[in-house]
Order: structure tokens, then C-alpha cells, then sequence
């Protein structure tokens, strides 16, 4: 059993949505729920330092954030194209 202390906003649908911060992948769970209100200044307070997770349910941080930024510009660099081959892939399109 995991304990998990998550803050959320019920949207004016009333739909609540949970995004899981866990390792828990295609299974069933049984999941107790206690809701209690913010006031203002807690609600200010969380939105500020709320944890952000990329799809793969890890934590986004300035650091992971800028290493994968590194590792787009590296695979741009590999697989960039000069500008002679792109014409050349132009024109050899119109020939089609």
C-alpha cells in the first residue's frame, strides 16, 4: 500500500482529475479519497510549486528539461540535411 498526498482543481463540470506520480502501470487499484477545500492562500501557495510529470509519470525538472533539450539539438545535428540535398529532394519530387 502507497500513500500519496496529490493536490488537484474540480473544473465548473465538476470533473476531478488525478494525474498518478507512480509505478503502478495496468492494474487495478483500490483508491480512498478524502476531499478537503483550499483557501485562497493555500491554493495561491500550490499553484506556484505544483510537481509537473512528462507522459512517462517521471517529475519534470529544469534539469530533465534541458537534457532533453540537449539530446533534440543532438539528434538534429545527426540527421540534419544540407541545403543542396533538400533541392535535390525537391526536384526530384516534381519529376513524379
Amino acid at each position: 500500500m502507497e500513500t500519496m498526498k496529490v493536490r488537484s482543481h474540480i473544473g465548473a463540470d465538476g470533473i476531478l482529475q488525478i494525474q498518478m506520480p507512480t509505478d503502478f502501470k495496468d492494474t487495478s487499484v483500490e483508491v480512498v479519497l478524502v476531499v478537503q477545500p483550499l483557501s485562497e492562500q493555500e491554493t495561491a501557495a500550490s499553484e506556484s510549486t505544483q510537481v509537473q510529470y512528462n507522459a512517462w509519470g517521471k517529475p519534470t525538472t529544469k534539469k530533465s528539461i534541458s537534457h532533453a533539450i540537449a539530446l533534440m539539438q543532438q539528434l538534429r545535428r545527426e540527421v540534419a540535411l544540407d541545403q543542396t540535398s533538400i533541392r535535390e529532394m525537391i526536384e526530384e519530387g516534381r519529376r513524379f
